[in-house]
């Protein structure tokens, strides 16, 4: 092959090889090209996995952080419960200290009025007896009913020296009996009054104790209520239209959101616990029934409210004045209790429950109404003052309202000719009032047991 020929086919073999090459360059081009959005969609991919496990993470840590501030939430609210209803308890013990005080006092004042009255009716034949007592002494007799412990002494020494003519002896042993059971009398009375101002004092500090524990509570709840202060119109403008108690009850539940909330509440748990007690055994059942109050962190009751007769504390400190059933000096039946209670005496519910009416209602003053769930819901009127909101589960034993110094006259107050305040109790069941004596502890039978 010549030169030309040789130069020709290496030539040839150049041009095929570099047609080769540049084949293969654009195959490999054309492959990665076909590669790239492949490529493209698993990074993305892979960046929107891990935005979304971010997220997760996130979501889980919050979820997490939620999770322990509703646990502070319910540890504080159970340790506010706790002690708001420990402290009303202990206010409410003094109060009724403060009464029977009153009481010891009131009869040791009549004790001593009767005294001072049947010595003024002796005053002649005392008088003569002084005399005598006076010759021997040859000193003035001493006042009788400023010092009558100089003249019981006068008569010890003239019995024991035997001085008083005989014919006198009876007369000045009773006038020494009188004397001294008047002297014993005051001593008592004045003992009486300190201890009743030393119990006065103490109820003014709980008082002040108590309020910023409500006022903590109430503020904590407004939080969560943002429309607290329409509800709060809200009912007051269903009170004016209402013409009874059952009235306002219906009213009430289908108009104001939160008492329809109350009402749901109410619902839910009788249904919940029905399913629950289902599930109990007797011995469980007994042992739930036994402490139906224990546990200061619950959002419902524990107990169905017809479970509770025998159970539910007494909502104030007083005497009975008018029981259910008796005549209501117009021609009808009281609905309820009337309790004599003690000036600004604090108010605790009865029962666990929601309220369904919080306000001033016509001749009632300021009105409560909490529904125990059942059908069944319990009234409390004539305070001064409440402190709570409609739709707000409250506890058996928490302070709910206040009473005043009983210078508002409430229907209560006008029927009885009361001057001092005067706590209003119905229980109702299905719109019809019904006899709460069942439902009271006999530990508060004396004030409102039957």
């Amino acid at each position: 092959m010549s030169v030309s020929g040789r130069a020709r086919n290496e030539a040839a073999k150049r041009g095929l090889m570099s047609a080769a090459l540049f084949a293969a360059a654009a195959a490999s081009s054309a492959h990665a090209e076909q590669q790239r959005p492949e490529a493209r969609d698993v990074s993305s991919k892979q960046q929107e996995l891990r935005g979304v496990e971010d997220t997760m993470g996130a979501a889980r840590e919050r979820a997490r952080q939620l999770e322990e501030q509703l646990i502070d939430h319910a540890a504080a609210r159970e340790r506010l419960n706790g002690a708001l209803i420990e402290a009303t308890l202990r206010m409410q013990e003094t109060e009724t200290r403060a009464a029977e005080i009153e009481e010891r006092l009131s009869t040791l004042t009549e004790n001593e009025r009767k005294i001072v009255s049947s010595l003024d009716g002796r005053r002649e034949l005392i008088i003569e007896i002084l005399t005598v007592l006076q010759r021997m002494g040859r000193r003035p007799p001493p006042a009788l009913m400023a010092r009558p412990h100089e003249i019981l002494e006068a008569v010890r020494a003239s019995l024991a020296l035997g001085a008083v003519l005989p014919q006198m002896r009876a007369e000045a042993r009773q006038l020494q009996r009188d004397l001294t059971e008047l002297e014993q009398t005051r001593d008592g009375v004045r003992r009486e009054q300190d201890l009743l101002g030393q119990q006065r004092a103490s109820l003014k500090a709980q008082r002040e104790r108590l309020a910023p524990m409500i006022a903590e509570r109430q503020e904590a709840i407004s939080r969560s209520q943002g429309a607290l202060q329409a509800e709060t119109e809200r009912a007051r403008s269903l009170a004016q239209r209402a013409m009874t108690l059952k009235d306002l009850i219906a009213r009430m539940e289908a108009e104001s959101s939160a008492a329809q909330r109350a009402a749901e509440e109410a619902r839910k748990a009788d249904e919940e616990r029905l399913k629950a007690q289902a599930k109990l055994s007797e011995r469980q059942r007994l042992e739930a029934l036994a402490a139906p109050f224990k546990d200061p962190a619950r959002l419902a009751p524990a107990v169905a409210f017809v479970d509770l007769k025998g159970r539910l504390p007494a909502p104030a400190s007083g005497q009975i004045i008018r029981r259910f059933g008796a005549p209501d000096g117009f021609g009808g039946k009281e609905k309820g209790l009337s309790i004599a209670a003690r000036e600004n005496g604090v108010v605790i519910a009865p029962c666990d429950g929601w309220i369904a009416f919080s306000g001033p209602y016509r001749s009632y003053g300021q009105l409560l109404i909490i529904n125990a769930g059942g059908g069944y819901y319990v009234v409390l009127a004539g305070m001064s003052r409440t402190n709570v909101n409609v739709g707000q589960f409250v506890l058996a034993g928490e302070p709910v309202a206040s009473m005043g110094d009983g210078a508002a006259q409430t229907a209560a107050t006008i029927a009885i000719g009361a001057k001092q305040p005067i706590l209003y109790v119905e229980f109702r069941k299905d719109g019809a009032s019904i006899d709460s004596g069942p439902w009271w502890a006999k530990s508060d039978s004396r004030k409102v047991g039957g």
